[in-house]
C-alpha cells in the first residue's frame, strides 16, 4: 500500500496559500531545494521551468517547490528567473520535515541541519508514488518525466 503524502497549508511567491488536497486528482511534483539562488537550486529550478511544458503536455502534473527561504525571497527567484511554478515557504521547516527531507549535513567542516535535494512525486489520490531522495540537479527534471509515464502507464 502507498504511503500517503504529509498535508501541507504553505503560501506560494504571490502570498496565496497551497494545502495538498489543491491538488486531488493531478499527478503532482513535490520537490524540496536548499536555497534560493544557490547554484544548485537555481540549476534545478531552472530545469523544471524549461521542461515545464514537456511535463505538463506529456504527464499533466503540476511542479512545486519547496524551500525554509520567505515568500519575499521566492518571489525575488521567481522574477529574476522567470519560474513559471509555484514555491511554497516553508520557513519553520514542519512540511520539509514531515517529508524527511531535513537532514544534519557538512560544510566546511561545520555540522548543521539543512533541507536534502529530494522529490515526491504524488498521484491523483493523494499517496506518494515515487521517492527521489539527494537528486541531481541539473538532468532531474527529464529523469521526472520519464518515470511519471511509467507510472501513469502511457
Amino acid at each position: 500500500m502507498a504511503e500517503a503524502a504529509a498535508d501541507f497549508d504553505l503560501l506560494d511567491q504571490d502570498g496565496v496559500s497551497h494545502k495538498l488536497s489543491d491538488y486531488r486528482g493531478k499527478w503532482l511534483v513535490l520537490y524540496f531545494y536548499p536555497k534560493d539562488d544557490t547554484p544548485g537550486c537555481t540549476a534545478e529550478a531552472c530545469s523544471f521551468r524549461d521542461e515545464r511544458s514537456d511535463i505538463i503536455d506529456q504527464t499533466g502534473a503540476v511542479v512545486v517547490g519547496v524551500s525554509k527561504d520567505s515568500v519575499a525571497s521566492h518571489k525575488k527567484f521567481s522574477d529574476k528567473y522567470h519560474l513559471n511554478f509555484t514555491l511554497l515557504s516553508d520557513p519553520d521547516h514542519q512540511v520539509i520535515e514531515a517529508y524527511h527531507s531535513w537532514k544534519p549535513k557538512k560544510f566546511m567542516g561545520k555540522e548543521f541541519m539543512g533541507i536534502n535535494r529530494n522529490t515526491f512525486i504524488i498521484d491523483p489520490q493523494g499517496n506518494i508514488a515515487k521517492e527521489y531522495l539527494g537528486v541531481n540537479p541539473k538532468n532531474h527534471a527529464q529523469e521526472i518525466i520519464k518515470d511519471l509515464k511509467e507510472l501513469q502507464g502511457s
